[in-house]
């Protein structure tokens, strides 16, 4: 049994949609921390605890028993009264809480004594309003005014937050108790008989400006039969299953399907509502541009609905016009799209902002990947007009200088400095440790827009525009000359990570390059070298990928993109590797992830953990401060299994071809409810020696087709594809 690791400081989080609940072990939330119960990006309560006569109640034991529930086991200290002393642990006290747009809480108490018991409970809590971006920064500022009303005769606390426009409350209702308010606590005269219990209900029901967003009804106690958990069992129903005799590889994939259902992130309302993966928790429960749309590739064979719900969303936020602040140019796909006070009064450019180079050539990938998996023609009628407009953005602003390839740099005053999916600012670096200022090039960046060029070529085939088809796999081919012209650094036998403002190649050795093997722009002849430079001991910790060669002079670990290693990057490595030829490459990435996974509560795969080198004495070290659950994180569990099996759909020819090369480690895995178009496939798949065979026991056996996963992924002319058809 591996060591279990345990990410960030103990807490319990739970959450669903954009309400999350943070508190300490004991279900208390504590001040001055991070935790507390936000909503919308505004932490409505910053502080709650209990007590009795005074006291504060002992842990027992606690936790989340959903993604949407948690139950806290608490007892007693020795505590007086006025008839005598209570001893310690005679009084049972559990609280339960369900998150379903607002918050429901059960209040529990049992008298375990011998003697009847009369006390008082009091619960002490506070209400901040600060926005999450400065909770997150430590750096609360108050802006507004904060009003607190209760009502006797109807139990109601009402607390709220109102600066100009901008309104936030929690209205806190007592059921089934009688409640009073002073000296900001909720208090309850408690009576019992020995062996006799007492229940109460806390309903927290939240408002956005005049939009009230009410708790569930029922007790927490009864979450088998709410909406939410109906909601649940039908999503697990619906997505691929796996069964397996690798335990491991399958406790990593559930996970990873209940972590996705976590983030479901609803926009819209009604008969509109779209279903988005969300980022994170807890920091990320928003829509976001780039994280979505990878994510939505992740799952294209899992829950392909998250493509479509993120193109439609994603699509009616493209950008019109030029914005400055907001990194804003017409044509570009969003970044982060915030609802706290700080973007309400635009304090913050998340409005959405538009600080990525990478999210709008990535919707192109998402809209063809969506249509091979669906056969949905009608998502190419509908997005039409939306691509066209990525593809000139593409073409322009994407192209900064017009030297052909994708650079970016921020026009904002609050914009950010690097608009990859390593964003922070001290992500792109030189060999020597100084960071690349200015507009840069990075080498990934190329490669989405020379997959996204093809993809789209295909889509203006299947619309008839031969013409159009044609010019964007000239374009395509150019690039990918041009490219491997200007990025290849023969003395290193590596592609640069990045070309500077001066054209100049960044020759760090970073894993942004397994990018460029995923989208199919490195040359053939070179892939192995790319391969063997990836899986080296500098980069290769054991534990998967790292960020950053452990030979750099920025190497750390435990930093956030110098040197730890995310899941979803080591994923998408792992697709490069596979359509090269290098299965055995690509499944030991697999093995890596999903032993890491091993290591964590639950096998919940974090964000990123540490990129310390695995030896017999070592596992996986946490991130502080990652998000747990994380989509793409979670996502890679998707991921890496279509790179083992080569899985590649394409409904609009009614097939799914295969291309599987299962290691010894996973001898066996058997797919049900493999959505292609309208049908659903069951496939085991086994070794068998060295080879990998395959069975169809659901859906048409002959529209399962053996090819190899390069040439699936070949959506040209042939011979016109320089990345492409491999075999």
């Amino acid at each position: 049994m591996p060591f279990k690791v345990q990410v960030g400081p103990p807490q319990i989080a739970i959450h669903q949609a954009q309400t999350v609940l943070i508190t300490e072990n004991d279900g208390g939330i504590t001040w001055p921390t991070d935790k507390g119960l936000y909503f919308r990006d505004t932490r409505l309560i910053s502080a709650w605890s209990i007590y009795a006569n005074g006291v504060p109640w002992r842990l027992l034991n606690g936790g989340a028993i959903t993604y949407y529930a948690a139950r806290v086991f608490l007892t007693n200290d020795a505590f007086r009264t006025q008839d005598g002393m209570v001893d310690a642990r005679t009084v049972a006290l559990v609280i339960s809480r369900e998150i379903d747009g607002g918050m429901h809480e059960d209040l529990d108490i049992t008298n375990h004594g011998a003697a009847p018991l009369k006390f008082n409970l009091e619960l002490a809590l506070r209400c901040d309003f600060a926005d999450t971006f400065e909770v997150k920064s430590d750096r609360i500022v108050r802006r507004g005014k904060i009003t607190t009303v209760w009502d006797e005769a109807a139990q109601k606390l009402s607390n709220t937050y109102c600066n100009a426009d901008f309104i936030r409350a929690v209205t806190i209702t007592a059921l089934h108790a009688p409640a009073l308010y002073a000296n900001g606590r909720l208090s309850f005269d408690i009576e019992l008989a020995p062996g006799a219990s007492w229940h109460c209900c806390l309903r927290y029901d939240l408002t956005d400006g005049e939009v009230l967003i009410e708790a569930p009804r029922e007790c927490a106690a009864h979450d088998a039969e709410n909406r939410h958990s109906a909601n649940l069992r039908d999503w697990q129903s619906r997505v691929l299953k796996i069964t397996s005799s690798n335990e491991e590889y399958y406790r990593f994939f559930h996970q990873a399907v209940e972590d996705m259902a976590a983030l479901r992130l609803p926009i819209g309302s009604g008969d509109h509502m779209e279903f988005v993966p969300a980022a994170g928790l807890p920091w990320f429960m928003a829509p976001f541009g780039r994280d979505s749309l990878i994510v939505s590739l992740q799952n294209i064979t899992i829950y392909p609905e998250f493509a479509r719900g993120a193109l439609d969303v994603l699509g009616s936020l493209q950008a019109t016009e030029y914005d400055a602040y907001r990194d804003a140019e017409p044509g570009k796909i969003m970044h982060e799209l915030r609802y706290g006070e700080l973007a309400h009064f635009k304090l913050i450019p998340h409005t959405p902002y538009y600080g990525t180079a990478d999210a709008t050539p990535l919707w192109l990938i998402t809209l063809h990947a969506a249509w091979r998996a669906t056969g949905d023609r009608d998502l190419l009628d509908r997005h039409l007009k939306t691509a066209e407009a990525c593809l000139e953005w593409i073409d322009h602003d994407g192209d900064r200088d017009g030297d052909g390839f994708q650079e970016y740099q921020t026009r904002s005053s609050a914009g950010y400095e690097n608009m990859g999916w390593k964003d922070s600012g001290e992500a792109v670096m030189y060999p020597d440790g100084t960071l690349v200022r200015g507009p840069k090039a990075l080498c990934e960046l190329q490669g989405y827009v020379y997959d996204a060029w093809q993809r789209m070529a295909q889509i203006f085939d299947v619309l008839g525009q031969a013409g159009r088809a044609s010019d964007l796999r000239n374009k395509a081919h150019a690039l990918f000359e041009r490219f491997n012209a200007a990025f290849w650094d023969e003395a290193g036998g590596y592609y640069a990570y990045a070309l500077d403002g001066e054209k100049k190649q960044v020759l760090s050795v970073a894993s942004n390059p397994g990018h460029c093997l995923w989208s199919g722009i490195v040359r053939p002849d070179r892939a192995q070298k790319v391969v063997q430079r990836l899986m080296a001991p500098d980069m290769w910790s054991g534990f998967g990928i790292r960020t950053l060669s452990s030979a750099h002079k920025s190497f750390n670990p435990y930093a956030y993109q110098l040197g730890a290693v995310w899941p979803h990057d080591n994923s998408l490595i792992a697709l490069g590797f596979k359509r090269y030829g290098f299965d055995a490459e690509a499944a030991q990435i697999a093995r890596d992830i999903s032993g890491a996974a091993s290591h964590f509560e639950n096998n919940q795969l974090p964000e990123l953990y540490a990129g310390i080198q695995k030896d017999s004495t070592n596992f996986p070290v946490q991130y502080l401060g990652a998000n747990v659950p994380q989509a793409w994180a979670a996502g890679s569990a998707f991921t890496l299994l279509h790179a083992m099996l080569g899985l590649a759909p394409d409904a609009p020819q009614s097939r799914l071809t295969v291309d599987p090369a299962l290691p010894d480690w996973m001898p066996d895995v058997t797919l049900t409810d493999l959505t292609v178009g309208q049908t659903k496939f069951a496939i085991r798949f086994w070794r068998d020696g060295a080879a990998t065979r395959h069975e169809v026991l659901a859906g048409d056996p002959a529209a399962v087709q053996r090819l190899p996963f390069g040439r699936a992924l070949d959506f040209g002319v042939p011979g016109e594809q320089p990345g492409g058809g491999l075999t």
